[in-house]
């Protein structure tokens, strides 16, 4: 006979009591599971419409594909006229330009960038002066780096902007994520995978622009000297457009004969003193660069020619109190310049007929027996 109490309450039996405890847990997990797909698809039907606002290719966000592939065609024309021998070459220069034009030309361009009307008025004149055969390729593909320089700016700050749009996306999703947390566990790991990866990427753009902008810059300079170089010096023409500029052309008197009678870590000394003394020469409103060589450039506000010759003279002054011995001069001097100078006002077409007309200045001193200075009428 059972010891047990017949009017004592009896549980389930085991096998009833496992398929309930089942039942249980997979309601549960049912639930969850539903509870889960509700506050997906309610994320989602909220997420979708800024995802597609910040990351589509509506909108003006596609400036930065417009300003790529316009600055690729200016590159373009660029490597053409590089190379050009013949009309034909020279017109297939045109055709990538008026490609890069038809890009480059959008409304929210003008708006939000003041240098994209200049960089369409050269590109529009250099057309003009290719088709009709009247502008050196050489000289036309030099100019084309204005543009080239306005097209990078835009893409930089078109990849400012899109950080910015990312940014502002971020702290919304980072909200709706605190709801998310208190539901589910998963929601919140996804959010916080999400933040992790858009902080790295967001600290690799970071990272590639400074790059960028270190590369640019260092672009601009002349690695011996640490003054401009050639690239500098168009850039700076086009910024003092409409300004009275005077152009100085510096060239070392037989500086082959100083390498080689001293070596060529002495002659890159001298460089470096000669850039120093045309910063101290000239003031500090005078931009200096180094052409190739030993052949310097001086940019500086100039409002009349006396004003240009009095620059020169005060170089010449000022390399003659240095004193520079120069063991191999044939004239026994020390170190002596050929100076040569023109005033211009300045523009992106009219630079290389002063730049030329400093040249020949340059030349005459050199002809007449060097160690002097010459300034050309303006041009």
């Amino acid at each position: 006979m059972s010891s047990t109490d017949p009017n004592t309450p009896q549980g389930p039996p085991p096998l009833r009591l496992g398929v309930r405890r089942l039942f249980t847990w997979l309601s549960l997990s049912l639930m969850s599971f539903v509870g889960l797909m509700v506050l997906i698809v309610y994320e989602a039907r909220w997420v979708y419409p800024e995802i597609q606002a910040y990351f589509s290719q509506t909108g003006n966000l596609t400036g930065q594909q417009l300003a790529t592939r316009a600055r690729g065609y200016v590159q373009r024309a660029q490597e053409e006229l590089m190379v050009a021998s013949s009309p034909v070459e020279i017109s297939e220069a045109s055709h990538w330009l008026n490609l890069a034009y038809g890009l480059f030309d959008v409304n929210v361009y003008h708006q939000h960038y003041v240098c994209t009307a200049p960089s369409l008025a050269l590109i529009d004149e250099l057309v003009l002066l290719i088709d009709t055969q009247q502008l050196d390729p050489f000289d036309a593909a030099h100019a084309l780096f204005i543009p080239v320089d306005c097209l990078t700016s835009i893409e930089m700050s078109q990849l400012d902007r899109r950080g910015m749009a990312i940014n502002d996306f971020s702290d919304s999703t980072r909200r709706h994520n605190q709801v998310l947390t208190y539901s589910s566990l998963l929601i919140f790991v996804l959010g916080l995978l999400f933040w992790g990866l858009h902080e790295r990427q967001l600290r690799r753009t970071e990272r590639a622009t400074a790059e960028k902008l270190g590369w640019m810059a260092r672009a601009m300079r002349d690695p011996l000297t640490g003054i401009g170089n050639r690239s500098a010096l168009y850039q700076d023409v086009v910024a003092y457009s409409g300004r009275s500029m005077g152009l100085i052309l510096v060239d070392i008197d037989f500086f082959k004969q100083y390498n080689d009678a001293l070596g060529h870590p002495e002659g890159d000394r001298l460089l470096r003193q000669l850039a120093s003394l045309l910063e101290r020469a000239l003031g500090e409103e005078a931009r200096l660069y180094r052409l190739g060589g030993d052949e310097f450039a001086a940019l500086l506000p100039c409002p009349n020619d006396q004003a240009l010759a009095k620059f020169c003279e005060t170089l010449q002054v000022g390399l003659e109190a240095a004193q520079c011995p120069h063991p191999a001069h044939p004239d026994n001097k020390g170190v002596t310049l050929s100076i040569g100078g023109v005033r211009f006002v300045a523009d992106a077409t009219s630079f290389a007929s002063a730049y030329e007309a400093a040249d020949k200045a340059l030349y005459q001193v050199k002809t007449a027996g060097r160690d002097g200075w010459q300034v050309t009428a303006s041009a």
